[in-house]
This record gives structure tokens, sequence and C-alpha cells, in this order.
């Protein structure tokens, strides 16, 4: 490279010559363009400091405005570069700047790994972050060189050598990449008039050999005819072309219409702060006001007033809570009670009737305001996996007593909470990627036995209903288009969902899918039901509840050893053109309507909720933007399953109700013992008051309100306030009767 730039000091520069040659020559006749393909990456600071964003301006000037200064803007290098290299850069004469000065007539671009991540001098950094971020890299070229039109003449990225047709990494950097090109053209106005993908065919790759391939036709290279094959990324790029970019689809287009009228509206809180204080109101002490010195009020010591019986509203936190779902307007509250906490030893030997109190009050008062409580007995958390210490040392859910434990602990709650509680879930969200098959067996069971408990013993006076709460986040095929991709994503489903949903809402075993996979790789843990069991088992539902919250792409080619679960022999990507979260998970709105429908397909027309769909929000953040960009479009698409799919969806569940019991999750911050609505809690609230997203054609199409009061609340007990005023009104008025009819009577007296 030195010696080039020293040649410059002998000839003039030789892209400067063509390019006057054709000028001069050839365009007259061929009314061609010329240019100068040049290569660059993207670099950003390490810090936002002034001497950082310098260093990145110098790393770009070494890299891209060695040859663009000259062409572009004045026949010159970069001041940076001259300033750095001193004597070792050759310098321009002012004839040759003027002859070099605008020998382009658009900006040619090269941009992808090999030519700047692999190949570039790691010093040119400058000690900078590098990034795949072309759209940054177009904006700054336009600004740079005077808004030149820019041709992208190559582009891509890579894969490994061993993938075959299905490179579903190639292909959706290639999304990326295009799709920032088009964000630069529409949003920053950047002229760009083409684009070229690099490359046609795999081939070798410079230093790289045929470690990485890099076309969009796979070649193998051991055959004898080296046969040309398109891979995913061809078909991808080919419908792109055709599309010429990425139209609205109709299926993404946002609807209008309503639920139903008695559609279920609910907010989560994984385990309730179980905060036994009582009220100021409790207290049987006499105190004096110490109007003379301290200013407080003084306890008097030995003296008591008589103690009086206690009622639910004693618990200090809970009428907070509720006003709280109240000003969120929701109609269903859901929540899970800590097994531990109520039966400390696993059994009935020692109950903690405070705690269980606690939660009927929690349950009465709720009912008391008109909002259903949907109660969990079981979420796995820690410690102990959400279960009494001693179950959980004698094996957890490994353990088949442990089935047995647990429907005598749902016996107890039915029995204490049951007259409040109407719609129970057994196992809320039991993680399948984190069990074992003996213990998936024996949680099946508990569920089980735990419904038939309340199917027998307490329906028919309690008339609720009760099922499980599985997580079903959507898997989709990485490469849509590819058979074992789709056979892929149907296995994880299965291995993910359908553990837990077949034998329940199915055949009552396990899927044929799961037991064939297992056996053929010659793993035969996976236990077998007995005619009994899957007896047990089989209907133990009500209706079918899933909490979603992303979807996760998978491949059947093997990319990134770190991503790739051996077990399924799948790879777990996710297209990196996709919103993400702070916890970089993804915002993909469609996938809840595809697991809906997924779920119908499989267990038929059956009642469903959506009993929890959230997505995390960065805490130092005013405005909890994309958590109202997910529930509108993830409640949007729940509308399309309901109305254009014919889903039995009867409910949803936004999560979560504040950020003290999940942190950076709750549609309520807390700070300073004090609860503050978000955004997102008033957008929620909007889409509940309109029962989803009213357009013209459903304007006037309103629910009638309906006043569900519980049984033990009569029309004067949930009208106490109004009432002793009324009653306040009508002792006036008698006292003033009475007066006026005393001392008119006695006027009369002294009359005569």
């Amino acid at each position: 490279m030195l010696c080039n730039k020293r040649s410059h000091r002998n000839e003039k520069p030789a892209h400067a010559k063509i390019w006057h040659l054709y000028n001069t020559s050839f365009r007259p006749t061929q009314g061609g363009q010329v240019s100068i393909a040049l290569s660059s990456h993207w670099i950003s600071p390490r810090r936002m400091t002034e001497h950082s964003i310098k260093e990145c301006q110098k790393s770009l000037d070494f890299v891209l405005g060695w040859f663009a200064k000259p062409i572009f803007i004045d026949g010159d290098y970069p001041e940076s570069m001259k300033n750095n290299l001193s004597s070792l850069l050759p310098d321009f004469t002012e004839s040759e700047k003027k002859f070099i000065k605008g020998t382009a007539d658009f900006f040619a671009l090269s941009f992808g790994p090999t030519l700047s991540f692999q190949l570039l001098d790691p010093q040119m950094k400058f000690r900078q972050l590098e990034s795949p971020s072309l759209r940054q890299l177009l904006s700054w070229i336009d600004l740079e060189y005077n808004h030149p039109q820019i041709f992208i003449v190559e582009n891509g990225w890579f894969v490994s050598g061993t993938t075959k047709r299905d490179d579903a990494k190639y292909m959706y950097y290639l999304k990326k990449f295009i799709m920032e090109t088009l964000k630069a053209i529409r949003l920053d106005g950047v002229d760009v008039i083409g684009y070229t993908a690099w490359s046609l065919m795999d081939g070798f790759e410079w230093h790289r050999g045929y470690s990485i391939r890099r076309g969009l036709f796979y070649v193998d290279f051991l055959s004898q005819d080296k046969k040309l094959l398109p891979k995913s990324s061809a078909l991808f790029y080919q419908k792109l072309i055709e599309k010429n970019g990425f139209p609205p689809l109709p299926e993404n287009q946002p609807l209008e219409g309503t639920f139903p009228c008695d559609f279920a509206w609910g907010i989560v809180d994984n385990y309730i702060q179980v905060d036994t204080t009582l009220s100021q109101f409790t207290d049987p002490s006499v105190y004096l006001w110490d109007v003379h010195h301290s200013k407080r009020l003084i306890k008097v010591d030995g003296v008591v007033t008589k103690k009086r019986k206690s009622y639910c509203v004693d618990f200090a936190a809970i009428r907070p809570q509720i006003a709280l779902l109240q000003e969120m307007h929701v109609s269903h509250f859901h929540f899970s009670l800590d097994w531990a906490l109520i039966l400390p030893l696993g059994n009935q030997s020692q109950v903690n009737r405070t705690v269980l109190r606690y939660y009927r009050c929690v349950a009465s008062e709720l009912v008391r305001a008109n909002i259903t409580p949907v109660v969990a007995l079981w979420r796995p958390a820690a410690p102990h996996q959400g279960l009494p210490p001693p179950l959980a040392r004698h094996g957890a859910w490994e353990n088949p007593h442990t089935a047995l434990a647990f429907a005598e602990y749902a016996s107890l709650c039915f029995r204490d909470l049951g007259h409040h509680v109407k719609f129970w879930i057994t196992m809320n969200e039991p993680s399948t990627r984190n069990m074992t098959y003996s213990a998936g067996h024996h949680l099946l069971k508990a569920h089980a036995l735990a419904w038939r408990v309340y199917d027998e013993k307490f329906r028919r006076s309690q008339k609720g209903k009760i099922s499980i709460a599985l997580q079903a986040d959507w898997i989709e095929p990485a490469c849509p288009l590819s058979p074992k991709d789709q056979e892929v994503a149907e296995r994880v489903l299965q291995f993910d969902i359908g553990w837990l949903a077949e034998p329940i809402f199915g055949s009552g075993d396990y899927p044929r899918v799961m037991r064939a996979w297992l056996n053929q790789r010659n793993n035969f843990l996976l236990p077998y039901f007995t005619d009994e069991e899957k007896k047990l088992i089989r209907g133990s539902f009500d209706f079918l509840a899933l909490s979603h919250y992303t979807t996760i792409l998978v491949d059947w080619e093997k990319e990134d050893p770190v991503k790739y679960n051996d077990y399924l022999a799948v790879q777990e990507m996710t297209d990196i053109t996709w919103l993400n979260s702070p916890s970089q998970v993804a915002v993909v709105p469609w996938g809840l309507r595809k697991v809906l429908n997924w779920l119908k397909s499989k267990y038929g027309d059956l009642p469903m909720y959506i009993i929890s769909n959230g997505i995390d929000d960065d805490p130092h953040a005013a405005e909890d933007n994309l958590r109202v960009y997910y529930m509108k479009n993830y409640v949007n698409e729940a509308l399309k399953a309901y109305i254009l799919d014919g889903i039995n969806l009867c409910g949803y569940f936004a999560y979560s109700f504040n950020d003290r019991t999940a942190p950076k999750f709750g549609l309520y911050r807390y700070a300073a013992n004090q609860f503050e609505p978000k955004p997102s809690m008033k957008h929620y609230r909007k889409i509940i008051d309109n029962n989803g997203f009213p357009g013209p054609k459903t304007l006037g199409r309103f629910c009638p309100e309906e006043f569900t009061l519980c049984t033990e609340c009569s029309f004067f007990h949930t009208r106490r306030s109004l009432l002793a005023f009324i009653a306040f009104l009508f002792f006036a008025f008698i006292i003033s009767l009475s007066l006026i009819f005393y001392y008119s009577k006695r006027g009369r007296r002294s009359y005569k």
C-alpha cells in the first residue's frame, strides 16, 4: 500500500486516468457511468465522548476516506491521515488534485464481513467498536461526500462451510441489510440507486478458503459436475426482487373489531406480597395528643379498649392493591399461591392459617370489587422450585409422593378459598425445558389428581372451573420453505407444549413425535401411562390456558454450537430484523396467532385463555413505548385469531401487574412505597374499555354493563357509605323536627 502511495508522485492515479479516458472517448457514444468500488466497515464510539467520536471519524477516514475524499471532495487525503502518517503519505500536486477530483459518476460501496471485519487491520479501529450497521454507513457517506448516488455493489454475510442449502443465518443477514438500505432511502433521504448481493455461488473465499460459504447457490465441491442448487437465501432474494422490497402483507395489517362481551380482561402478578400487617384501626390502645411538647400521639400505658372482631379490610396491603386493579378496569386478576408458605412441612400437620386467611381475604375483596380472582396452586420458582422444603429435599417432582401431597394441598385450598375462587389453575407455566421425564410424569398425575378432587368434591357446590396453564411460545421454521426446518419446528413444539398438553387435551398419552424421536436416539426414559392413569389424566381440564411471550426460529443446520441443541438436533436462532426487548426477547406478534391455531388444530375447538403475555422494558426509561407497541399488536393478533380464525378465545391477561414483584415487567412502577401507572397501563385500560379495537363498522356496539355481586355482598353491604350518609341525614331530620316540635310547644305554653 505504501508503495502505491509513493507511486502517486511519479504518475497520475490509474482510476482517474481510466475515468477521464471513458469520459472523453466513450461516454458520448455509450452513455455509461464509471466509478471505483470502495469497501468499508462501520465503527461506533466505545463511549460517547468527543475523543471517541473523533477516533471513529479517523477510522472511517483510514478505511474509506483514503480513496473517497480525493475522488468525491477535493482531490486530497483526509486531514486525519495526513496528521497521523506525516511523511509516509505522499502529496498530490495541485494538477493531480484537480485531475482526481470528481472522477466518479456514483459512489460504489462494498460492505460485508470479508470486506471489512475479517481483513481489516485491527489497528485501524482505533479501539472503537465495529458493527454491521449498513444504514449508519450509508447516512455517513451521504453527509460526508455531498449526497452522492450510492450503488451497493457487494453486500452479504457468510455461513459455515458445512452448511448446505438451508442457510438461515445468511438469509436473515441479507434481509437485515436490504431493510437497512430501504430505511436509509425512505427515512434518511439517502440516494441509493442499486443493491447487489454477494455472491452468486459458493467459491474460494481468499484466506478462508472453502471454510465459509457466501453463495446464493450451493456448490457440492466434492461432486463431479459441481451442480448449482438454490439455497433458502436465493429463494428469499428472488421473492424480494419480485416484490421490489417489503410491501405490507394483508395478514400483518391491524384488524378492527371487538371481543365478545363476556371476554376476560386480566392482569398477572406471579406472587402477591403476603403482608399481614394490620391497619391502625385494629390497635386497641388509647392515645393522647401531646399538644404542648412533642406534638405527637402518646400511648397511655395500661389502658386498652375492647378488642373488636378483625375483618379483611384490616389487612393494610389489600385495599391499595385492589384500588390499582380497579383503576386499570380489569375484570380478572391472576396470581399464584405460595405452597411452601401455606404448608411449610408439605402436609397438613402444620397449616399457616394466617397466610391462608390473607389469601382468602384477597380473594373475597377482589370479588367485592367485581374482579374475578384467578388462582394458581403452584408455579415453579426459586427456591426449591416453589415446593415446601421437605418435599424439595426428598426428590421434588421426581418423587411420586409429591403428586399425592399436591392433591392434599389442592383440597385444602379448595375447601378454604373455593367459595370466593371460581377460576383455578393447577400448575402455572411448568418449564418443560428444565424438567426430567419422570418429573413431568408425576407433575401430570398431580394435576389430574387435583382436577379430579375439585370435580368430584367441590365443583357442585362452588361451581368453578379448573385447568393447567402451559407456556406456549411459538416455534417457527427458520427457512419457511424447508421441509427439514418444518419437521424440526414441529418436533420442538411437541417437546415444548405437546409433552404436557397431549396427555390432558389429546390422547391421554405422550405425543407420538416425542416418543418416536426418543426411541430413534435410544432414549427410553420417557415413562408409560397405565390405562388407569390415562383415564385419570385425559380430559382433566375445563379450558386451555397458555402463557405466550415470544417466537423462536429453528433450523436443522448446525451453525452456532452455543445455541445448538444436540438432544433435539436443532439450531435455535432469531431474525436479526426483529424488534427486541432489553433482555433480548424478540417481539413477534404474529407468533401468538400461529400458536393459537396450532393448539386448535391439535386439540380441537376448546375455550382458550391467554393467561399471561408481556415483555420487559428499560427501567430507566420514562416511557415504556416498547410494551405499548407489544401489547397493542399482540392483542390485535389475538383479535384476528378470534374473528378470522374462529378461535374460541375467552380472555387475555397482561403480564405483569407491577415492578415490585416482577421488575421491568410491571404496568405500574414502584418506588418509595408508591405505585405509578406507566403509559402501557393507560393503553391497556383503553383497549379494555373499548373491548378491543372498534372501528367505523363496530361503533355503536357496546356491551351491556354487568354488575356481578358476590353471594354474601347484599345491596346494603356494598353501599355502606351511602347508607350511612342517608342515615345521618335522616337522623338529623328527626332531631330537627323534634327540636322544632319542642320549641313550638314551649312557645305556645309561654303565650298562655
